[in-house]
């Protein structure tokens, strides 16, 4: 059985080292024989489950390795032979990238075993080379089992050994250089600090660049509050970051109360009746709260396929407006190399509605229709201004043609009625003035539009005391994490309040029956234990 192999990438040779030999030697013998038989460059993972038959995890699915179940003996015998397990339950062969992780019971006792294969590729860093030596942080998304570590790795080496920078490695669980005091030689020249228990990840990388002056720090896997602002503390200090992040896309990102501040951060702004008018937005609105932590982003959507967003901060803004996402995609050639596409063809749908009304917002949530106005002997410097007054939903039109509302003085409507009949559409309604006064020409809008400019004015009102109300709510279930009960609200209000707390983070469902149904927010680690709809 090799021990490596030797692949092309992008036109040069990329070794992939594994050593499968010393996984494989502490397995119990009958086991390792069925292992052995397997091409060892499919292997992903070896499943030792108490009660259950083994199992090999290969690239091409999941093969049953002996027909007898595994014992607790063998279990045993497995652990008998790694490293010490550490506090997230994961343990090493020293000098080499092979996790072990363990399940155990209620008791403490280990009962199942997961053998993944650690590999060192290296060459397969070009697809993002660019991304990285441009000097940006990078932040790594992307399913299990893609090759984020893979790619970590050898992010460490290059900046390392080839870009001749600082490069220190904050080594959570050991799996980015291995287990032991030495670090895998497939980080190269960059240094390793091993953190004790992951609920340290976050001082210790702040203690790297305050005892190490890095200029590269390399992180896998952040995946809580303190660690997020760990990472920004270090980003403003000036040093790159290189890291994962639990996520798939940018939008789970964005969603994600936790790490959102990764990529900037999101708070909901009120905007004032003109601002909002002219952005042609509600006038509660998401946005970006601070500079994103990571400069570039990059999705691993597969091993050979990444989107690439070179900037992070304009496109999680695109994303809070509204407006689809076209990442740069890189796709891996058979042959080598790699090809650049646009994700034109595959639009990002935007992932945040603004959480409040506009002026001019309709109860359903759609901005009211248009009219298109044309005047005919009056005068539109006054129709204008009663216009704006009136905040009434109408544009003035440049020919009749265009319009699908025209308005006239009395006096010309006499005089030009043919000419006007054979020049209008037939579904234009058509309206006289007696006068050409301003109080003419507003009367005339108030009995058109006004009435549902109330209408619309009323239920922004309930919506906009409906969304105090979850603010004054939901800093008393964070501050006492107790269950708040809000006031019976009608049902449009009430998607509006769900919608705002699922912005904070928190879980909400509605309760009760007809006039007396209102939302009830929870807090996390209630609503953990049962679902909440």
């Amino acid at each position: 059985m090799p021990t490596s192999a030797i692949s092309p990438v992008n036109g040069h040779r990329a070794v992939q080292a594994d050593d499968l030999g010393l996984l494989f030697n502490i397995l119990p013998h009958s086991l390792r024989a069925a292992v052995e038989s397997l091409d060892g460059d499919q292997l992903l993972e070896i499943i030792i489950d108490v009660g259950r038959p083994p199992q090999a995890r290969l690239t091409g699915g999941t093969v049953t390795l002996l027909e007898r179940e595994s014992t607790s003996e063998d279990v045993q015998a497995v652990v008998a032979r790694t490293g010490e397990f550490s506090g997230d339950n994961r343990a090493g062969i020293e000098r080499t990238l092979h996790r072990i992780s363990a399940m155990r019971n209620r008791k403490g006792e280990i009962i199942g075993l997961t053998c993944r294969v650690g590999r060192a590729v290296s060459g397969t860093l070009d697809i993002v080379r660019d991304v990285i030596e441009s000097g940006k942080s990078l932040l790594l998304l992307g399913p299990p089992g893609v090759g984020k570590t893979t790619l970590l790795r050898e992010a460490a080496r290059v900046l390392a050994d080839e870009v001749g920078k600082r490069v220190m490695v904050v080594d959570t669980s050991n799996e980015i250089a291995g287990d032991g005091d030495v670090p895998h030689p497939g980080i190269g020249g960059a240094r390793r600090m091993q953190v004790p228990s992951p609920q340290h990840q976050h001082q210790v990388m702040i203690e790297a660049v305050e005892n190490h002056m890095p200029e590269v720090i390399v992180i896998d896997e952040i995946g809580t509050l303190e660690e997020a602002l760990a990472a920004r503390t270090i980003a403003e200090r000036g040093v790159q970051l290189v890291a994962t992040a639990h996520g798939l896309t940018l939008e789970n990102l964005v969603q994600n109360p936790t790490l959102c501040d990764l990529v900037g951060g999101i708070q909901a702004v009120t905007l004032g009746d003109d601002e909002a008018r002219r952005r042609g937005t509600q006038k509660t609105v998401l946005e970006r709260k601070a500079p994103p932590t990571f400069a570039a982003l990059v999705e691993i959507q597969s091993r050979r396929r990444l989107a690439v967003f070179h900037e992070t901060g304009s496109v999680v803004d695109a994303l809070l407006q509204g407006r689809p996402l076209k990442p740069e995609v890189r796709q891996r050639q058979p042959g080598g190399g790699f090809r650049v596409e646009s994700d034109a063809s595959q639009p990002r749908p935007a992932l945040f509605q603004a959480v409040g009304p506009s002026s001019s917002a309709s109860r359903n949530g759609r901005r009211p229709r248009m009219t298109k106005l044309f005047p005919i002997g009056v005068n539109r410097g006054r129709l204008q201004r009663a216009i704006r007054e009136l905040r009434v939903p109408v544009r003035i039109a440049e020919s009749p043609r265009q319009a699908n509302m025209v308005v006239s003085l009395k006096n010309q409507a006499k005089r030009r009625h043919h000419k006007l009949k054979s020049t209008l559409r037939r579904d234009v309604s058509f309206h006289i003035l007696k006068s050409n006064t301003y109080s003419q020409i507003k009367r005339f809008l108030g009995q058109h539009f006004v009435t549902y400019r109330d209408r619309e004015d009323g239920i922004q009102r309930e919506i906009e005391g409906g969304l105090e109300e979850v603010e004054a709510a939901v800093a008393k279930v964070r501050g006492q994490s107790e269950v708040v009960e809000l006031p019976p609200r009608k049902a449009y209000v009430r998607r509006k309040q769900h919608e705002q707390v699922q912005v904070y983070g928190l879980y909400s469902e509605s309760q009760g029956e007809a006039c007396d149904r209102h939302v009830v927010i929870y807090p996390r680690e209630i609503a953990r234990n049962f679902q909440v709809t």
